[in-house]
């Protein structure tokens, strides 16, 4: 009778409560370095754990983050990861590092253009220019972007909240995705022609990951 009344109590909790929040679990050991092979591992967090006794320092270890990357794609930008995948000793860790490369734009003088807009119905943009040495904060779950307004080619590196985040590019998910999204939803959605909907998906639309 105890365990029904608690039960009830939590579902009637869960059921109050508006919001959910989600974020990658606290490490339960100092580390854990991931492993593929489960053999004679533990299953943590998404990744096998490598024992401990046997981490050795290339598993917290990454080279190469100052090799320029080649940008001569359609957005003019290519993402460098530096996540669970190429540093193991991350896993569980709630971390990961990127190096972003960007194309130089040769028409509007500058550096690297960045902002973010606020969920509804507000839909805020706040944006800023960064120069180097500067540090600018991009709230979890918002649309936000960068783009390159200088003469110059631009790096930025980012520390993103997770082990091993995932990309959404606005554009490819919408007008890219794999079936077709029905092109009368995103007329409604955007309001826009029929006819530009259907061009806009018939384009080839760069995944950058």
């Amino acid at each position: 009778m105890k365990t029904a009344h608690f039960i009830l109590i939590f579902c009637l909790l869960a059921l109050a409560s508006p919001f959910a929040y989600a974020s990658d679990p606290s490490p339960l050991q100092d580390f854990c370095v991931a492993i593929n092979d489960p053999k004679d591992a533990v299953f943590v967090n998404g990744k096998f754990c490598k024992d401990p006794k046997l981490a050795r320092a290339q598993y917290f270890y990454y080279s190469g983050l100052n090799i320029p990357r080649n940008t001569s794609n359609p957005v003019g930008s290519t993402v460098t990861p530096v996540n669970v995948a190429q540093i193991p000793g991350l896993n569980t860790l709630g971390i990961s590092l990127v190096r972003i490369d960007y194309a130089p734009n040769v028409v509007v003088e500058g550096t690297l253009y960045v902002g973010f807009v606020t969920s509804n119905t507000d839909n805020r943009l706040i944006t800023k220019v960064l120069y180097p040495g500067d540090v600018f904060v991009f709230p979890i779950g918002l649309i936000h972007f960068q783009f390159n307004v200088g003469k110059t080619n631009a790096v930025a590196f980012a520390a993103l909240s997770s082990q091993n985040p995932g990309v959404i590019t606005v554009a490819n998910a919408v007008f890219g995705s794999n079936p077709p999204i029905n092109p009368d939803v995103l007329v409604k959605a955007f309001q826009l022609d029929k006819n530009v909907v259907k061009n806009l998906q018939s384009k080839f639309w760069w995944a950058n990951n």
